[in-house]
């Protein structure tokens, strides 16, 4: 049965996000809301929804390492899974690709993240700084969008088209249905998800962080998994990478900052020992990428995987 509840907590969980995404995509451009704002802010957290019920699931339930290695295993899933995986199928063309402040935004995000760790357990006033963290970064990509279309430059997810979810033609019964359903079922399954989690961990005498950092971790990452493959498959390398450096920032300014709110979240030693460094060395591991504008092969990818797969091995033995 907690084989049943996880895996059902996860579908609930994948279906109910990308219902709220939707919904509130079109609302959002239905109620005149500039494109270029709905995808930094309705896109970026409706997409993050999952991992944000979740962590606020495991804060409440008094299981912190759930919470806690869902972010820092999605992270760490994120680079090397993420953009692993698509890497080996098509490779990912990022060489003409100026991701540089963005990932410039991601690893300072990181590196804040681990030191208030160990300045931990996790209160409101880290989430305080967290949250001013995002807003800030938002804030700032705006105005450098907004930069960008008085210089006539191209503006990347201002056309309707570039857009996850919109569609100019649903009508408003099907908006708010698609909002319902997603405000009804993101709640139903962290609740799901989690307690199935938890006696998988028992059963399995593992920790509740392994479990955080392996099997929900792996799962809340699907829906970037599936974003990525298509871009590589389109050769829309900007997306391809762009999806992760976001997912990433958001997951640890947002998700854990909100989270910190239901705190005091303990950070379990071994995440502080082990997996936030190995989160912080996934990350470092894409630079090359960046900087030197080079593509992401098939053999990239797949050192990438493999790196992933000892990962998993080591946390796993």
């Amino acid at each position: 049965m907690d084989i049943v509840f996880t895996v059902t907590g996860l579908i609930i969980l994948l279906l109910a996000g990308d219902s709220l995404v939707r919904g509130a995509v079109n609302l959002g451009l239905r109620l005149g809301i500039p494109a270029l704002i709905v995808s930094l802010t309705v896109v970026a957290f409706g997409t993050s929804a999952p991992e944000l019920l979740i962590a606020i699931k495991a804060a409440l339930g008094g299981v912190p390492g759930i919470a806690i290695g869902n972010v820092v295993g999605s992270n760490t899933a994120n680079i090397l899974m993420v953009l692993g995986i698509p890497a080996v199928i098509a490779g990912i063309n990022t060489a003409n690709c100026d991701s540089r402040k963005t990932y410039g935004f991601m690893l300072g995000a990181t590196v804040i993240f681990i030191a208030l760790s160990f300045l931990g357990p996790l209160h409101f006033w880290h989430g305080v700084i967290l949250l001013a963290l995002l807003a800030a970064m938002l804030t700032e990509s705006f105005f450098s969008a907004q930069r960008h279309r008085k210089n006539g430059e191209c503006v990347p997810c201002d056309d309707l088209e570039d857009i996850e979810g919109v569609d100019d033609s649903m009508p408003k019964w099907k908006i708010g249905l698609y909002i319902a359903l997603g405000l009804i079922g993101l709640p139903l399954g962290a609740e799901l998800l989690v307690d199935g989690a938890l006696g998988l961990a028992r059963h399995m005498g593992v920790s509740e962080a392994v479990i955080g950092l392996t099997l929900v971790a792996i799962g809340t990452s699907l829906p970037e998994l599936a974003t990525t493959v298509m871009a590589a498959l389109r050769r829309h390398g900007d997306v391809a990478l762009g999806n992760v450096i976001g997912s990433n920032m958001f997951n640890v300014l947002g998700i854990m900052g909100v989270a910190s709110f239901f705190g005091p979240l303990d950070i379990p030693p071994g995440i502080l020992r082990f997996d936030l460094w190995v989160m912080l060395a996934s990350s470092l591991v894409i630079a090359p990428f960046v900087f030197w504008h080079l593509n992401i092969t098939r053999i990239w990818g797949a050192v990438l995987s493999a790196l992933y797969l000892i990962y998993l091995v080591v946390l796993l033995t």
